[in-house]
């Protein structure tokens, strides 16, 4: 259900970008992701840690049949959440114009700013009842959510959008900003209603055992490494993003051209990476349960199998994706955006195999309860990539940003596999998650390549014969996924069962 709900989601979002591009450009979208990353810190700051810890817990008590427990930390960690959101919707309120002039360096970013700082409190008590029901494996409700607030999102768009897009590029970024305020508000009371109702039809009422410090003491031993793991992160991120267009600058670009550039790899070629993660993604979110319950049972065996075919089918979709990128960067640049980001899709093309496995494997460490390590690792990665953007982006342009960025993920995911074996022994065939694939999918990208050349583009059009192009690499390649054995239907099924 997840991965259906992240699927229409991330059509829904590939629409919504697409259209938010048209209206904004390039520019527009460099202001808007410039912008993004204090939305990412305030969730991180009010809500990251305890959304998994929501989750982890949830799953713990629940096998215990504790359902008393399960209601208190959910009741607690909302009701510190939420203080959190209103305390950062003040600061970032009354502070957004110390932050356009000392930090953005741009004063068009103080109306989306103010305007995004309401929607904090709404965006805590949501996440908080959306881990809830990931911790009960209850995948209906979140799922229902993710593609209705996107829909609620898009909606609020389209109608401001002719009022305020032609007054400038700060009314477009604030049209965008108010219709996340108005996402997170119905989220929050779509996930209440449906927390009342769930929780009326399943019964569970029963009475703690326990106590409010006991509870308090286990929501924050788990929520607050996740919280800095995810603050930490917020600021480096935010860090990077005001970073590289000054760097392109150094590069020789004019500060216009830079946030254009900026805008390209993040708001256009990077959604295009992450869209195949939608499956990763569901499969990471209910890791970190049933990886803590079986934890809890003491079934070691489990978390084993699961860990190993995760990682396969990570690879499996990784290099699928890459395959994809690599043949028909231009294309997809073309036929979706009409801009030119064939280099950078090539590039972060490359990149596809490990950012999904270390979505995977992030699924795992948190479902092990390795929170402190995540937050090492964390740190390691943004200094790399930081090291890259700062030393090299202004002699290299944005490649160097991207090889920092892949630098940093092969070191992060040899750390985390190294950790996980420390609790877990896993298998790791290399001929079935590198060999196989890697196979299947050269053999997929060059026959699609070859037809789009030769019959596809230049018979039906860029985005008709573009769609059959990728429709015959995706079967290919499934097809030599399971010829060549790598994974089987049966076990594709097995990682989204209990």
């Amino acid at each position: 259900m997840l991965t259906a709900a992240g699927v229409i989601t991330r059509i829904l979002g590939f629409v919504y970008r697409i259209y938010m591009s048209n209206l904004m450009g390039a520019e527009g979208m460099g202001l808007y992701q410039l912008i993004m990353p204090v939305y990412a810190l305030a969730w991180s700051i009010s809500c990251a840690g305890f959304n998994t810890t929501v989750s982890k817990l949830t799953a713990q008590e629940r096998a215990k049949g504790e359902y008393g427990n399960m209601g208190r930390v959910l009741k607690q960690s909302v009701v510190i959440t939420t203080l959190m959101g209103f305390v950062l919707t003040a600061a970032l309120y009354f502070g957004a114009e110390l932050l356009a002039v000392h930090f953005f360096n741009d004063m068009r970013v103080v109306l989306p700013l103010r305007i995004l700082s309401f929607a904090f409190p709404a965006m805590a008590a949501g996440t908080c009842l959306r881990g809830y029901f990931i911790g009960l494996q209850e995948a209906k409700i979140p799922a229902a959510n993710q593609v209705l607030e996107q829909i609620v999102r898009m909606v609020i768009v389209y109608v401001l959008a002719a009022r305020f897009v032609p007054r400038g590029l700060e009314y477009a970024a604030a049209v965008a900003f108010i219709a996340i305020v108005g996402e997170e508000i119905f989220s929050f009371g779509f996930t209440y209603i449906s927390y009342r109702i769930f929780k009326k039809r399943r019964r569970l009422f029963k009475r703690p055992t326990l106590t409010s410090a006991q509870t308090l003491g286990l929501i924050m031993t788990m929520a607050l490494p996740l919280t800095g793991n995810r603050v930490a992160g917020s600021l480096l991120t935010a860090w990077e993003n005001v970073l590289i267009p000054a760097r392109l600058q150094l590069y020789g670009l004019s500060a216009s051209e830079a946030i254009s550039e900026f805008g390209r790899i993040t708001g256009m070629a990077m959604p295009l990476i992450f869209f195949p993660t939608a499956v990763l993604t569901a499969l990471s979110v209910t890791l970190v349960p049933a990886v803590a319950e079986a934890a809890a049972a003491g079934n070691m065996r489990r978390i084993s199998y699961a860990t190993s075919k995760g990682l396969l089918f990570a690879s499996v979709t990784g290099m699928g994706a890459a395959s994809l990128f690599l043949f028909f960067s231009h294309e997809l640049g073309m036929a979706i955006y009409n801009q030119p980001i064939g280099l950078m899709l090539q590039l972060l093309g490359i990149m596809c195999p490990f950012i999904y496995m270390h979505i995977i494997l992030s699924g795992v460490l948190n479902g092990l309860g390795c929170q402190l390590f995540i937050f090492r690792n964390s740190i390691i990665s943004s200094a790399i990539t930081i090291a890259f953007t700062f030393f090299l982006v202004p002699h290299f342009g944005l490649p160097a940003y991207i090889f920092g960025w892949l630098l940093s993920l092969v070191v992060v995911i040899a750390l985390g596999m190294h950790k996980v074996r420390q609790h877990i022994d896993y298998e790791l065939p290399l001929v079935s998650w590198l060999v196989k694939p890697l196979l299947a999918a050269a053999i997929a990208g060059a026959l699609a390549r070859l037809l789009a050349n030769r019959l596809l583009l230049d018979a039906l059009g860029l985005r008709i014969g573009l769609g059959l192009a990728i429709g015959v690499l995706v079967l290919v390649y499934f097809w030599g996924i399971l010829l060549s054995g790598c994974i089987s239907r049966a076990e594709v099924k097995a990682l989204f069962t209990r």
